[in-house]
């Protein structure tokens, strides 16, 4: 089921709640520019095995309002935590994607990991995001041809082959965020790092990357790895930016493994 949940005057986040009867509760993150629908793939599997599997669309994405402002990571963290707070969650599994990756790690800093026994993430944009020169070329597109840049994101996105309509859909959920979000995020990840706290994180981590990716390289995750206590890594050696679909079988089995 559907329903939004305010975090500030004004400004509702899109909650998808699936299976909320599951034994364990996954909340997922999503990457930019894209949605909760990018999760399909683990939806399909995971409520199956017994899971809550909660989806949320960050503010000025997918279904969620679109504020002109409140794009840093800070503020997104405080949203999380207004989401967690409002359903009253606890013990549960907080799953992050690139930006959402960082997002996960800002509130685990920022709220000492209230509420999350385990913590996924996967391509994390972090300890950096984007260097000054690809958020350049990215905010030239976004602000002159959002569709194309999209497109182009999802050339590089995936290591595997990806048919023309996985692609249009791809760029279909893209297509959902507001320009000006998209752009405030490109410039958040170029000017914000993650890197305070880290070693304050003593939840058991699983941190997932594709050896190809081209968007986060893979050194990315070897730093969260040395700076993140007990973190395990997990090299996708066939995927690019995208393994929970690229190898969607391994990722929704290491999944169930890991917070079994």
């Amino acid at each position: 089921m559907g329903y939004y949940v305010a975090v500030e005057k004004d400004v509702r986040l899109y909650v998808e709640d699936i299976n909320p009867t599951g034994e364990k509760t996954i909340l997922f993150l999503h990457g930019w520019p894209l949605n909760h629908q990018q999760f399909e793939y683990q939806f399909n599997v995971l409520p199956a095995a017994g899971y809550r599997c909660i989806g949320i669309d960050w503010r000025g994405f997918g279904q969620s309002d679109k504020p002109m402002d409140g794009y840093n990571y800070d503020r997104l963290a405080d949203d999380i935590a207004t989401v967690i707070s409002t359903l009253h969650l606890n013990n549960i599994i907080l799953v992050g994607h690139s930006t959402g990756g960082a997002i996960a790690l800002r509130y685990m800093t920022r709220y000492e990991g209230y509420g999350v026994s385990k913590l996924i993430l996967i391509a994390a944009a972090a300890p950096t995001g984007f260097t000054a020169e690809t958020a350049r070329r990215l905010l030239t597109e976004t602000y002159n041809d959002r569709p194309n840049m999209i497109r182009d994101v999802a050339d590089t996105f995936f290591f595997q082959y990806i048919t023309k309509p996985f692609s249009d859909w791809f760029f279909q959920m893209g297509l959902q965020a507001a320009s000006w979000s998209t752009a405030a995020i490109i410039k958040t990840l170029r000017d914000e790092k993650i890197e305070t706290g880290l070693h304050t994180i003593s939840v058991p981590t699983l941190i997932v990357h594709g050896v190809h990716d081209k968007v986060i390289p893979f050194s990315q995750a070897e730093i969260l790895n040395n700076k993140i206590a007990g973190s395990t890594l997990m090299p996708f050696q066939y995927s690019g930016h995208g393994s929970f679909w690229e190898e969607r079988k391994k990722f929704n089995e290491a999944l169930i493994d890991f917070t079994s």
